[in-house]
């Protein structure tokens, strides 16, 4: 195992702090669409200060799970962030042969605890939440895979590190093949942050809702992990995204960071705009649209062999 240099430990501490910021960036601009001023930029940052001042509150039927499921979940994707290369070029936190495979298990560990935290509150809400979570995720962890295998295929290296900071041509493929690798992800994005037209983050309503109602008994402290985990994993998807993005374009020296920026910020936008021009699917759209997504990856796979 290899220990990155200090800029990784540097760019992972700008992630860390960064990661709220994406949803305050987001909610501007659904608000400019909507002709609204909008909340402040920082208002996520508000919203965690907020709730960690408050006190904890559990329900009589709950048990330990209901606490610790938020904080491992959280742990699950801080260590999912090491071994993923933040800025192209610079190596991750950690990095070994086939991390590709931890990375993926670690984020579908992280989703296991949610769930368990949420079906530990006997709540019939919770448990139907949990239990559309369980399936839109088994429905869209194919085409993530899939994703991953191209990537391994494409460079011939076996870690993340290898595939965008030491190989000179991660993907090395035409246009068409890297658009359709990025829009698969891109509907992955949408489906694992619970984002319109999946899940609307924004809605209260029990009977349509995916991640809200799953945190419905959570308050507090319990809630302020898991919303900057939300932000967290939404973070380490659009690095992921942009890393394939800056991986086909040649190495800009001095105009990379300002590319890397760019990147992240017209990602951010995209979402924002997704959620402004679009409905959100019927629930019995969404597996469709994900099969849509592993069938989009599988074809980006065959056809880069």
């Amino acid at each position: 195992m290899k220990i990155g240099i200090p800029a990784s430990l540097i760019l992972y501490l700008f992630s860390l702090m960064a990661a709220p910021l994406v949803p305050g960036i987001i909610n501007r601009v659904k608000a400019r669409f909507g002709g609204r001023r909008g909340q402040p930029l920082l208002q996520p940052y508000y919203d965690l200060a907020r709730l960690i001042r408050k006190g904890f509150v559990y329900s009589r039927t709950t048990t330990a799970l209901i606490y610790w499921g938020p904080l491992l979940q959280l742990a699950a994707l801080g260590t999912a962030l090491t071994l993923l290369p933040l800025f192209p070029g610079v190596p991750p936190l950690l990095s070994m042969p086939g991390d590709y495979i931890l990375l993926f298990y670690l984020l579908a560990l992280g989703r296991l605890f949610t769930i368990l935290a949420a079906m530990d509150t006997g709540s019939a809400f919770e448990g139907m939440g949990a239990n559309r979570e369980a399936l839109f995720s088994a429905l869209a962890e194919p085409a993530l895979f899939i994703i991953l295998a191209t990537l391994v295929h494409r460079s011939g290296f076996l870690s993340l590190s290898q595939i965008f900071v030491e190989s000179s041509a991660p993907l090395a493929l035409p246009g068409a093949e890297v658009m359709i690798l990025m829009a698969a992800l891109y509907l992955i994005l949408l489906s694992e942050n619970a984002r319109i037209p999946v899940d609307d983050p924004n809605t209260h309503l029990e009977l349509t809702m995916i991640h809200e109602v799953m945190v419905l008994d959570h308050a507090g402290p319990d809630l302020a992990v898991i919303q900057y985990g939300v932000s967290l994993k939404l973070w380490l998807f659009m690095i992921l995204l942009c890393q394939i993005v800056l991986s086909v374009l040649p190495n800009l020296g001095v105009l990379m960071p300002l590319l890397w920026l760019a990147a992240l910020l017209i990602i951010t936008i995209s979402i924002g705009i997704v959620e402004s021009t679009m409905a959100r699917l019927q629930m019995r759209r969404v597996p469709q649209l994900l099969v849509a997504a592993s069938a989009l990856a599988l074809v980006a796979y065959i056809v880069s062999r």
